[in-house]
């Protein structure tokens, strides 16, 4: 359902120039619209601060700072920022405007990615951030709903923000502002956040490219915090057999957990991915990641989970409480410290060697016998609780007939019968299970689950290795579908005559049919167009008559929607697109010129010139010449011309020069 139409700004001329046309995107902190800018007549983005955070002066001004920050910045792959200002309750940005997605639009179709598409597209947005750096500015705030690509493929950078000076990085006021998932250990801990923050976070968001998920997960942002401080980015490899491991050298030492042993700036970095590109076969650049998205695929992350990158809560938003307990892992949020920490350090659980002596500890003593019992009648209530809770129906069984085998929609009615959900679909080879099939599920057919939860489906892509099926003969349409069918792609259809197959059918394939491929594989197609017919010349003959004479021979004709001044007869044909003897497809197009006759051209006068200089100025005129010598063939003088000088002849006809005898 299209939202604009209930927007209170769609439809309205913003500081008496901008005319807002369509909402794009809803933030947190702004709004974004495609508008008009009715003076200079151009296509921009407006984002528009929420009025409810407009009476706030913090807001404001990094509003106004990310205005004057970016239009420092002149960078091709950082979206430009053209004026700032207010129109009552509405603060603006008017910013460049590109037609296009965002990176994570292109994660949610396509899963992972191969090490050639996410170094195209990391290597742009380290050149914007390395820009930004080197002009002093940090962003902050990278992640890839911050990544735009155009429709013409270029990349640029967005969203600057919560920019900063580098020299006023740091937090001092107990908050943390940036999204949870691409977040740096020293920003959760300490409040910072310098150039290498940007470097941390576009670690993550390669890592996100490589393997299709996120390196840290968790039911709480405040779990995913605890992973950034304590565990290390693990390799990509790990999601992605046969990763090369440059790339897990690289997306090492961006995520560094100590900010002073990664790459000092974007720049910096970029010298690592160029180096590690350099460093790559072809086939490791195109390698395929398991979570690669294909025709009918969900995607999934590097252990089967669901893309975390496809819930609903992608967009940026202000959260003004302490650790967030929802699902907010992906909003740009303002992250409260939890007081009188100090450093700012999440609180960590006690080690379980101190847990256990303070347990001990506390059944020691003379009441050490009251506790034991109270805790086995505790034991005995919670049991027949959770026995009673199973058997209550609150759980139920994943069906064990009509899911295995069955296409997805059947297999959705089946669950939907039994009250379950299909919560994701992830993929997988098989030779068992035909592709687009169900191979298995998650929970597996039988286990219990919440009567309310959701299933995960497997489909099958089918057998590893896939033949090629025998397509010669074939129209184009039905040898396409065949490929589809045995699990492969078209690729590119060429044509070529031949006289043994009808016009639009399959000559040949390459691969040729039995070769073994790997599924979704490109197979190109040489198609015929027929046996080759030979274009008849019909330049000087009547329109009619060449028309007749073309479709005979079976070409389709086409008449120039404008006549040319020609030295073939008024009426007739002037030229031909296809010239005669060629080699053409029946029914393929011929274009006729129409002529309009030789155009009439005045004839200089020549006599008494040298034949030479007098054969030139009539061949630049456009006329043909002939000379005749009289005896003794001594002189080259021209005593007359056929046409005399002043006169007009047409273009083209031939002008008879005499010469002086001696």
């Amino acid at each position: 359902m299209d939202t604009t139409l209930h927007d209170p700004l769609a439809g309205r001329l913003l500081d008496g120039r901008y005319r807002v046309d369509a909402r794009v995107a809803v933030g947190g902190m702004a709004t974004v619209y495609r508008a008009v800018d009715t003076r200079l007549d151009r296509v921009l983005a407006l984002k528009v601060m929420h009025p409810d955070l407009a009476t706030d002066a913090t807001f404001v001004e990094r509003f106004i700072r990310e205005a004057k920050s970016v239009a420092r910045l002149s960078h091709p792959n950082v979206v430009g920022v053209f004026d700032q200002g207010a129109d009552g309750e509405y603060v603006y940005l008017a910013m460049e405007y590109v037609a296009g997605c965002t990176l994570r639009d292109v994660l949610r179709e396509r899963g992972a990615l191969p090490p050639r598409a996410a170094l195209d597209i990391l290597e742009p947005v380290l050149a914007a951030l390395g820009a930004a750096h080197r002009a002093g500015f940090v962003h902050r705030d990278m992640k890839p709903e911050n990544v735009l690509i155009g429709d013409d493929g270029r990349v640029k950078v967005a969203d600057f923000g919560l920019v900063r000076a580098v020299g006023t990085a740091t937090n001092t006021t107990g908050s943390v502002l940036g999204t949870v998932s691409y977040l740096a250990p020293e920003q959760i801990e300490h409040g910072t956040a310098d150039t290498r923050a940007d470097v941390y976070a576009c670690g993550v968001v390669l890592y996100e490219m490589l393997t299709g998920g996120k390196p840290h997960g968790g039911d709480t942002p405040a779990q995913v915090l605890y992973q950034h401080l304590n565990n290390d980015v693990p390799a990509p490899s790990a999601a992605v057999p046969g990763l090369a491991p440059k790339l897990d050298a690289l997306v090492a030492a961006a995520t560094v957990r100590d900010a002073g042993q990664r790459p000092d700036d974007a720049v910096a970095l970029l010298a690592l991915a160029r180096g590690a590109r350099a460093a790559l076969g072809e086939a490791q650049l195109d390698l395929v990641p398991p979570a690669a998205r294909t025709a009918d695929g969900a995607g999934t992350g590097p252990d089967g989970a669901p893309d975390a990158g496809t819930g609903p809560d992608d967009v940026t938003s202000v959260i003004a409480r302490p650790f967030p307990t929802g699902d907010d892992v992906r909003h740009t949020s303002r992250l409260e410290v939890p007081p009188g920490t100090g450093t700012g350090r999440l609180p960590r659980p006690a080690p379980p060697v101190a847990r256990r002596g303070a347990l001990a500890a506390a059944l020691a003593g003379p009441r050490r016998g009251l506790v034991a019992a109270l805790a086995a009648v505790l034991l005995v209530l919670g049991v027949g609780a959770g026995v009673w809770y199973i058997n209550s129906g609150q759980f139920t069984r994943v069906p064990t007939t009509g899911v295995l085998g069955k296409t997805r929609a059947e297999a959705e009615r089946r669950l939907s019968d039994e009250g379950l959900d299909v919560g994701s679909t992830r993929e997988d080879f098989s030779g068992a299970f035909e592709r687009g099939t169900v191979m298995a599920t998650d929970p597996a057919p039988g286990e219990r689950i919440r009567g309310s939860g959701s299933v995960t489906l497997v489909i099958s892509r089918g057998p590893r290795i896939v033949k090629v099926p025998e397509l010669a003969g074939e129209p184009l349409a039905a040898a396409k579908e065949k490929l589809r069918a045995a699990g492969l792609a078209a690729g590119v259809v060429t044509e070529a005559f031949d006289a043994g197959v009808a016009r639009g059918s399959v000559i040949s394939s390459d691969p040729p049919a039995g070769t073994e491929k790997s599924p979704d594989a490109a197979v190109a197609l040489v198609v015929s167009k027929g046996a080759p017919v030979e274009v008849p010349g019909v330049v000087g003959q009547p329109l009619a008559k060449a028309r007749d004479t073309l479709v005979e021979t079976g070409f389709e004709v086409v008449l120039a929607k404008e006549a040319v001044h020609s030295a073939q007869p008024a009426g007739s044909v002037a030229a031909q697109s296809l010239p005669e003897g060629a080699r053409a497809a029946e029914g393929d197009t011929v274009t006729l010129t129409p002529s309009k006759g030789p155009r009439a051209v005045e004839v200089p006068d020549v006599t008494g010139d040298d034949v030479d200089e007098a054969e030139r100025r009539l061949e630049e005129a456009g006329f043909e010449v002939t000379v005749e010598r009289s005896f003794p063939f001594l002189g080259d003088t021209v005593a007359s011309q056929s046409v005399r000088g002043g006169a007009t002849a047409p273009e083209g006809s031939t002008i008879t020069l005499k010469t002086k005898g001696i």
